[in-house]
């Protein structure tokens, strides 16, 4: 889910340059989808005093310069953190080209009975998370097509909350995390996997709603609503 204006983006991120363009807000946000991310580059002379963050539009679900057809983004919106260094469409991304991508919400199902019941899962103190992310950029060579930038969330095991309703999560780093997982020239990948690491325990929290959620065709804030379940699933 991203709902958050780009202004309250740019003042939570510290960025130094926002987005060219505004999008809707998203409360089932899909693959292909244009969602906002924050990327370092370098200004001026380069050097990490240089740097400057930016708020820039990715398409979710990353297209390694190398791939053939676009659609190859569709089965890689998510990249596992213990496999980042060695597979080839995540390598080079792992390397130099990592982002942090805002939100203030996601989804996960749990099992109940014959049936999954969608649970929407957000920061306890209601600030948008900071999901670590990798982006890339791609092109089609047989034409004269802009460059199409797009990014995929790292994904790590489940923490003790998140467990009973799914065995990953998204990486949520923290805000004494985002310069060093932001900075192109930190090349130490050793130290980068250290901080991609379960959420504490109590940072999230979750709650169940409607199932609306299930089609990618609805979108709003009624997605986000909490629903009473009915007594014989419980809780």
């Amino acid at each position: 889910m991203q709902a958050s204006s780009p202004e309250l983006l740019v003042a939570r991120f510290g960025v130094d340059e926002p987005a060219a363009a505004r999008h809707e807000p998203s409360y089932n946000v899909a693959p292909r989808a244009t969602v906002y991310a924050v990327r370092d580059r370098a200004g001026g002379d380069g050097g990490s005093a240089d740097r400057r963050r930016y708020l820039s539009d990715l398409r979710w679900g990353l297209i390694p310069s190398w791939a053939k057809d676009p659609k190859v983004g569709d089965r890689m919106i998510n990249a596992r953190a213990e496999s980042l260094a060695d597979k080839p469409a995540y390598e080079r991304a792992f390397r130099r080209h990592r982002c942090l991508v805002p939100a203030e919400g996601f989804y996960e199902w749990q099992r109940r009975g014959s049936r999954k019941q969608p649970m929407f899962i957000h920061r306890r103190d209601g600030e948008p998370m900071a999901f670590a992310g990798l982006w890339a950029a791609w092109r089609d060579e047989a034409s004269d097509a802009d460059w199409l930038r797009s990014c995929a969330i790292v994904t790590t095991n489940a923490n003790n909350t998140l467990a009973p309703l799914h065995d990953r999560m998204p990486v949520v780093l923290e805000e004494r995390d985002w310069d060093r997982w932001l900075d192109p020239d930190t090349g130490d990948v050793d130290a980068l996997a250290r901080l991609l690491q379960p959420a504490s325990d109590d940072l999230l929290v979750a709650y169940p709603v409607g199932t609306a959620v299930n089609s990618a065709d609805n979108d709003g804030p009624e997605l986000v609503e909490r629903v009473e379940l009915e007594p014989s699933l419980g809780l």
